[in-house]
């Protein structure tokens, strides 16, 4: 059997259509590695599986290439359709890693895993029988997936109620939301959170600004922080809402004639007055790299944020045998300006450093529709730059060791309702009970100026000079102990709008977490100010002379 595949496998390969006679190169070298592949499954010592050796052989080829160019085995085909479609088989539930355990972290709204009890915190134990203790969580995400239809039987362990609990559900096609909220911030201003770039992207944006329109909308926010971009014609369309029809998006350059093509808009605009922001972050890539720049080349609107991931590139997914599938990197693309905002250059000719990031002293000065100057320096920097939001030790801490998280589901399992997302707060008395949970569990951590004072006493020890300081050592340790012994208290503020986020989203879903979140966002009260200081937005989108 695994002769014929061999055999198989040869005879396809030379009988594909794309194989060119002359290309002697490719000719040899799959030769050598269908050779070296046939004396392995002959006589090696041990055996062997051609397809899992084929497999390395693929990832190691591509891995040389660029991170974005993929192979995709046919166990991986829901994963290419959720890619592409925001679409897949399942229960639709958030699930993540906790220690040894897999557990549910969100069912989503309106879905089989909402409708059928599935809670945040369930520790999943069976799917369908099979046992999954020890499984990562990408195991147990594909033990959930399947097809629309299908039954699914799935044995959780529930901490709040300390028991185990089975249910049957039946899978759908799940469809994640390219907008998880939109609404009105205040009376004038509009907000529309954009995740992803799948298909229909643009449609979806352009009905939820119709919508916030009735609503009274005069600005807007469009929200692409921790977008990781998508589908490049929908950042077309999505612009086409804003810009005249006829107006170049973007240009993509590629090898192949297919990939010479320029992106026009190509339906009348719906509005091409509203001031606009756009929230951007480092997470920000690809097709919201295209979207934020094409507003910035075209003056259109100002970019508030960080400056963003610096993905130039575009792929596209070819199918391929077997229920296979590739993501090919085919072309850069260029915005408006003419620049391109790649981060790290993966194909330089006659270098043997291999990529390497692209230096700011490369830059290149390009124009705006009005003559504002931008660069290309990997990325979109933002007109206007907001300070990093760093977490606290000590809030960092609770988040990644999941004690926020445990504490609302336990708040959750005793108390049927709250108040609406954009009203509800954590006071004092609901943080005093997160206290008293935190003792319960033995609460403790290692600040940064802890571990610095650490690695310092390990360096003195190591020059053997900390018998010397020994006693102002142990007064500074003295110190930090202190000052963090009222770090709950410290940092109270800042934990609380943390946990207020947390617990609204078991009852009201992503949207709920949006509308809470937007009392406190300190990027969305920056742009919201912008909008509503029209001397200064436009003074930020006219040139400096």
């Amino acid at each position: 059997m695994k002769r014929k595949l061999l055999v198989w496998l040869f005879a396809a390969i030379f009988t594909m259509p794309a194989f060119a006679q002359n290309d002697f190169d490719i000719a040899k070298n799959v030769d050598i590695f269908v050779s070296i592949l046939k004396e392995l499954n002959d006589k090696y010592a041990d055996e062997i599986s051609p397809g899992k050796l084929t497999e390395t052989a693929i990832d190691a080829m591509l891995a040389s290439l660029d991170p974005y160019t993929v192979y995709y085995k046919e166990s991986e085909i829901e994963d290419v359709r959720m890619m592409t479609t925001g679409q897949y088989g399942g229960v639709g539930a958030l699930i993540q890693q906790k220690g040894k355990d897999v557990v549910i972290s969100e069912p989503y709204e309106n879905t089989p895993s909402q409708k059928a009890g599935l809670r945040a915190g369930d520790i999943v134990k069976k799917v369908n029988g099979q046992s999954l203790e020890g499984k990562n969580s990408e195991d147990v995400s594909a033990a959930m997936k399947g097809q629309p239809g299908s039954t699914m039987t799935i044995e959780v362990f529930r901490p709040t109620e300390n028991k185990t609990l089975t249910f049957t559900i039946v899978r759908e096609e799940i469809k994640m939301p390219n907008i998880p909220y939109s609404g009105m911030i205040g009376d004038e201003v509009g907000y529309i959170k954009l995740d992803q770039f799948t298909d229909k992207a643009g449609e979806e944006v352009r009905s939820a600004f119709l919508q916030l329109k009735k609503e009274g909308m005069r600005y807007l926010i469009l929200d692409l922080r921790n977008n990781g971009g998508g589908l490049l014609h929908e950042a077309v369309n999505i612009m086409n809402i804003f810009v005249d029809q006829n107006v170049q998006i973007v240009e993509t350059k590629g090898k192949i004639p297919e990939m010479q093509r320029v992106h026009k808009t190509s339906m009348p605009v719906t509005d091409k007055e509203i001031p606009v922001v756009v929230l951007v972050n480092e997470h920000s890539a690809s097709a919201s790299e295209i979207v934020a720049g094409a507003f910035q080349d075209l003056d259109r609107g100002v970019i508030v944020g960080k400056k963003t991931f610096g993905k130039g590139l575009v792929q596209n997914v070819l199918p391929l045998d077997f229920n296979t599938s590739m993501k090919i990197t085919v072309a850069k693309y260029y915005i408006p300006s003419g620049r391109c905002v790649q981060n790290i250059e993966y194909f330089e000719k006659d270098t043997t450093q291999g990529a390497y990031k692209i230096p700011d002293s490369l830059a290149v000065a390009f124009k705006t529709k009005h003559g504002r100057t931008v660069y290309d320096k990997g990325g979109v920097e933002p007109d206007v730059l907001t300070e990093d939001t760093i977490l606290s030790d000590v809030l960092y801490a609770l988040v990644v060791n999941n004690l926020i998280f445990d504490y609302a589901n336990q708040y959750h399992a005793t108390h049927p309702t709250i108040p609406p997302a954009d009203q509800f707060k954590v006071d004092d008395a609901i943080y005093a009970d997160f206290l008293n949970f935190l003792k319960d569990k033995e609460f403790t951590y290692e600040t940064d100026m802890e571990k610095a004072l650490e690695l310092f006493k390990k360096d003195a020890e190591e020059v053997k000079g900390f018998s010397k300081i020994k006693k102002e050592y142990e007064a500074l340790k003295a110190k930090l102990e202190e000052d963090k012994s009222r770090d709950l208290e410290t940092y109270k503020e800042e934990i609380k709008e943390y946990l207020s986020t947390e617990i609204v989203v078991r009852y009201y879903y992503q949207k709920g977490r949006y509308q809470n979140m937007l009392g406190f966002d300190p990027e969305v009260s920056t742009a919201k100010g912008i909008l509503l200081d029209q001397q200064r937005y436009q003074k930020i989108l006219s040139p400096k002379n």
